[in-house]
């Protein structure tokens, strides 16, 4: 039906920048929310940045100022550009999207997770 595939983690140096890259396919009539999450061993998934279909963005109070959320309604994809980056930001980036899909004559709403991608903020 649908899929989110991201891209773009990797091993950074602290002060570097990262961009995020997470690309829906399938069946897909309109992408609602969308939002980035990430997951630190032995912690809780926790939300990072979220961004409505309008455009309006939200972000945890440890990203302000350094990481940027994005949309490209064209190419059904979603990006977090992230500066300045810590070593507290290491973790596994997911990708979230609740994804209106087709199905014959019908359509389906249901919320979607990328498989993940590792940031690694490290000297």
């Amino acid at each position: 039906q649908v899929q989110l595939v991201e891209s773009g983690g990797g091993l950074v140096q602290p002060g570097g920048s990262l961009r995020l890259s997470c690309a829906a396919s399938g069946s897909i009539f309109s992408i609602n929310g969308m939002g980035w999450y990430r997951q630190a061993p032995g912690k809780q998934r926790e939300l990072v940045a979220s961004i409505t279909s309008g455009g309006s963005t939200n972000y945890v109070d440890f990203v302000k100022g350094r990481f940027t959320i994005s949309r490209d309604d064209a190419k059904n994809t979603v990006y977090l550009q992230m500066t300045s980056l810590k070593p507290e930001d290491t973790a596994v980036y997911y990708c979230n999207a609740v994804v209106t899909y087709r199905r014959g004559t019908h359509r389906y709403t249901n919320g979607y997770w990328g498989q993940g991608t590792q940031v690694t903020v490290s000297s």
